[in-house]
């Protein structure tokens, strides 16, 4: 039974390995793709409650009613927070397991969508981390979405070599 703290370490420091990672049980790629999405939503709520406490508002009723339902805020923004990183990280594996179908196609590989959908998984590791880095350093988002990609399909590529060869006609 491979642990997540094995599979987190090989997706940082093992590229080749995400190949071998394939064979692994959709569920426990999806725990260790929520494993990811609880970090950013985490650190989304952080930012959110550090916003909130930092702004100034002008009206004194409106400050009031913020103190009223402040604790129908919070919980409503955490949630709102999982469903979004949830959506957004299944929808950029999605992409980049279907570009990885091309690569393998490309590379006369064998392996399916879901064998990539699992290998674009843990791919997004890096990319994932360094977005946070990125939004704490006030990166913008474009240059975020261009260092996943960078990152991300050379690591599908890196994990398609180990990916078995078609078999020759």
């Amino acid at each position: 039974m491979v642990k997540h703290s094995q599979i987190f370490i090989d997706s940082l420091i093992h590229p080749k390995k995400l190949a071998a990672y394939r064979l692994l049980t959709i569920g426990k790629t999806i725990q260790y793709v929520f494993l990811l999405i609880a970090v950013l939503a985490i650190y989304s709520f952080v930012q959110f409650l550090t916003g909130v406490s930092e702004t100034s508002f002008n009206t004194q009723g409106l400050t009031e009613y913020l103190e009223d339902i402040q604790w129908l805020i919070y919980p409503f923004a955490f949630v709102s927070s999982v469903l979004t990183s949830t959506i957004l990280i299944f929808v950029k594996i999605s992409i980049y397991a279907y570009a990885g179908v091309v690569i393998l196609k490309l590379k006369q590989r064998r392996g399916e969508y879901r064998h990539m959908w699992r290998t674009a998984a843990l791919a997004i590791t890096w990319p994932t981390l360094l977005s946070v880095i990125l939004s704490i350093v006030g990166s913008s988002s474009l240059f975020t979405i261009l260092i996943d990609i960078v990152i991300t399909i050379p690591l599908l590529v890196i994990a398609s070599t180990k990916y078995p060869k078609l078999p020759k006609k």
